[in-house]
């Protein structure tokens, strides 16, 4: 059985590591390609004002990593100043920037889900009217301005928080050689596809425009990523936690 690894190219790199170091026979196929802000001065001015914000939120470890990118040389992240991760690979990508686990709020490891609704089970009671609230995301390639508007956004504003939003990296489709491409349509008889994102499934599917999706299998790491793939096609849908423990006994149930 073939395991794909659909995450961008920097955290694929473990994924693919770990899940073969458990005899899985894994293969990178990123379906995210994670691209440079082309103007980087909204981030350097969020720099520059972060003792401002009661948190700042990062939606990913690669928005966390992106942000920390354009940290200028004299900056320090401000005692007051609450660091927000929806799950521990963000967390992670927090802790490698040099912040402590004192500094971070997010879901416990045990958590059953790890996703804004989680999140904000963690740091509802921190946010005060009036506060002011960053969010650090990413943003389609091709698009100027991100509206901000999600569901934690709205919770925020609830609350009589002010949310401001920055875009960190941009999102695109894979540029995929042909190889990778060969791979692809294989891999949509019997391989499976370890989605971490409802976009991947998106991307997948602009792709290989077309492909039939029955006889693949996927594993989903998120019911709304799980119901992406039901939608593409996919024969057979899990769903795991985002943990390699719970991928590997979800893998072994495939077999």
């Amino acid at each position: 059985m073939r395991v794909l690894v659909t995450r961008p190219l920097a955290e694929a790199g473990p994924w693919v590591r770990q899940l073969r170091e458990r005899g899985f026979d894994t293969l990178a196929l990123p379906l995210i390609d994670i691209r440079c802000v082309p103007d980087a001065a909204p981030l350097h001015e969020a720099w520059r004002a972060l003792a401002s914000f009661r948190a700042v939120m990062f939606v990913s470890a690669n928005a966390a990593r992106a942000f920390f990118a354009h940290r200028p040389a004299d900056a320090t992240w401000p005692g007051s100043t609450r660091a927000w991760a929806p799950g521990t690979g963000t967390r992670r990508a927090l802790a490698a920037e040099g912040l402590h686990d004192g500094q971070i709020d997010s879901p416990a490891d045990d958590a059953p889900r790890f996703d804004s609704e989680a999140l904000w089970e963690q740091v509802a009671a921190q946010v005060q009217p009036a506060d002011r609230i960053l969010i650090v995301r990413g943003g389609e390639a091709g698009q100027r301005q991100d509206s901000g508007r999600d569901w934690l956004s709205v919770q925020l504003r609830a609350a009589g928080a002010r949310v401001q939003t920055v875009m960190a990296y941009l999102r695109a489709v894979p540029a995929w050689t042909a190889a990778e491409r060969e791979q692809a349509a294989a891999g949509a008889s019997g391989a499976v596809w370890l989605f971490s994102s409802s976009q991947a499934v998106a991307n997948l599917q602009l792709c290989l425009p077309g492909q039939d999706w029955a006889r693949a299998r996927a594993l989903a790491t998120h019911p709304r990523i799980a119901q992406a793939a039901r939608e593409a096609g996919f024969g057979v849908v899990c769903e795991s936690r985002p943990a390699v423990a719970d991928v590997t006994a979800a893998l072994e149930s495939f077999e």
